[in-house]
């Protein structure tokens, strides 16, 4: 599969725009961000709670190679099933503010979907703190598991 995950930053922003086109139909795709077992598979990361609701929650913990856990929460704000996701994003223990992410999923085709994301920083020095990081190969690579796991399913 040739598909890419393209991360769009604009200079002087605070945000960035993520799009990716997946080999999935619209509602498999949603799935791979609502139900805890898919997460769990794609992103390599044990799903602690994920209420995939309006007002819901969730808490994630990553593990690295030296045994150390990372852990990721937030909170849902808006929640459509099959079209949007709105939500904070905290990287525990970090330097890192909580940013908002819009996750909008779209109908391409019965078989292919898209994930557009718009996500906002507290300011354009932390976006571009995040944007140095190796960000773009790292979501890259979730999504092409993402593919994988639900394709299979």
């Amino acid at each position: 599969m040739g598909r890419k995950t393209e991360v769009y930053a604009e200079d002087g922003k605070q945000d960035l725009v993520i799009t990716r086109e997946f080999d999935l139909p619209l509602e498999m795709l949603f799935k791979a961000y609502v139900e805890p077992e898919i997460v769990e598979q794609w992103m390599s990361t044990k799903v602690l709670k994920l209420e995939s609701r309006k007002h819901g929650s969730y808490q994630f913990e990553t593990t690295d190679p030296k045994g150390n856990a990372h852990g990721f929460n937030g909170v849902i704000h808006e929640f459509i099933p099959n079209q949007k996701i709105t939500r904070t994003f905290e990287m525990e223990n970090t330097p890192f503010d909580a940013w908002i992410e819009y996750l909008e999923f779209e109908k391409l085709t019965e078989s292919t979907s898209k994930l557009n994301m718009h996500v906002v920083y507290k300011s354009i020095a932390q976006r571009d703190q995040i944007v140095q990081l190796p960000f773009a190969q790292g979501l890259n690579w979730a999504h092409n598991r993402l593919q994988d796991v639900v394709g299979k399913i």
